[in-house]
């Protein structure tokens, strides 16, 4: 019999909106319980500290400090609201902040300080769930596939899950657990840039912008020429690999409307490279929360698109509650990723433990 445990998971993703946290109950494996939740927005100073260590430039570990201080304040607040002791959470699952990248040469870096969270919460932590991957050949993400597979084991196949944060990936899931994911292109991000480099707030909140505007056709096509697309999966991407065009003439309206289509387009291409059609398409990350881009994937998909909150689950913390049920998985040894998943030649272990001080 398996046992099940108590975690709590942590995504700071690479949107640069801010932390999610939550509790999951879970064996590791098909048993999958939900608890208490907490998310924390950024504040101005955090978001420009984490786009100065892009790349891996700049005072990295400052930053990455702060960033862990940050995190043991939400674990800390999020026990504290829910009245849950520490003795009663067996790990936190601590992704970090990607700030860079680069599977093509093994590299990939999320900073976060996991001896420092552990020593800050009482709590042992797993990190580092991306290294082991990309180290052994694989490209390191998405890493959620298996918790989508597990939440998915009563729904009908083929099924696709489609993550929209600062990168966008789906996972296929077809019939006997069979398994498919990838990044498609850019999620929310260049949106996110265009309309914060026209002074127009953080995002295109409700898509507004980009349902005022039109599709720059030229631009678009031209974005959709990008190699990456015909590259057969695995394959995953850093935040920063598409960019928005230079000195592209657009309103603020166009600009939204173009690289909004361009996300969704990405989507599209990608079906090209699933071994069977999903009979329907559940969105999670913050992109579900653009009707915009909710429209835009409908009419390119041919197939029912809708948020993951129509089957039950919590779209605001999947990726926290995946990063929970891969510290589980940690403590049993089980694999964190697989050939179909991330490319790594077999089904792979992975992560870092910390101890917390006695």
């Amino acid at each position: 019999m398996t046992k099940m445990r108590a975690a709590i998971g942590l995504m700071s993703g690479t949107s640069m909106d801010g932390i999610d946290a939550a509790v999951l109950f879970s064996d590791g494996r098909a048993h999958v319980g939900q608890g208490p939740t907490l998310a924390v927005p950024y504040d101005g100073g955090m978001k420009a500290r984490l786009r100065a260590v892009l790349g891996g430039r700049g005072e990295v570990a400052a930053v990455a400090e702060a960033l862990t201080r940050a995190h043991a304040d939400i674990v800390n607040k999020l026990l504290s609201n829910s009245g849950i002791t520490t003795d009663k959470i067996d790990i936190i699952g601590f992704h970090g902040h990607t700030i860079l990248h680069q599977p093509e040469v093994r590299r990939t870096c999320q900073i976060g300080d996991g001896a420092l969270l552990a020593a800050l919460t009482g709590i042992d932590v797993v990190d580092d769930f991306r290294t082991a991957d990309v180290a052994a050949g694989g490209q390191g993400a998405p890493l959620a596939p298996l918790y989508h597979g597990a939440l998915a084991a009563a729904l009908p196949k083929p099924l696709a899950v489609l993550n929209i944060g600062g990168v966008a990936n789906v996972t296929w899931i077809g019939e006997a657990e069979q398994m498919l994911a990838f990044d498609t292109g850019p999620g929310n991000a260049l949106i996110d840039d265009w309309v914060q480099q026209c002074d127009r707030g953080e995002m295109d909140r409700d898509g507004l912008l980009a349902l005022a505007g039109q599709v720059d056709r030229d631009a678009l096509a031209a974005l959709l020429a990008n190699s990456y697309f015909g590259v057969a999966p695995p394959k995953s991407l850093d935040r920063d690999d598409f960019a928005i065009p230079a000195a592209p003439g657009w309103s603020v309206e166009t600009g939204a409307a173009t690289l909004t289509a361009f996300t969704a387009q990405a989507v599209a291409l990608a079906r090209g490279h699933l071994p069977e059609a999903p009979a329907q398409w559940l969105v999670c990350g913050g992109g579900r929360h653009n009707p915009a881009l909710m429209r835009a994937l409908a009419e390119v998909l041919e197939a029912p698109v809708a948020p993951v909150e129509t089957v039950g689950w919590r779209g605001d913390f999947l990726e926290a509650e995946a990063f929970a049920y891969l510290a589980i998985r940690h403590l049993d040894g089980l694999p964190l990723s697989l050939p179909g998943i991330t490319g790594v030649p077999r089904p792979l272990p992975g992560g870092r433990l910390h101890r917390h001080p006695a």
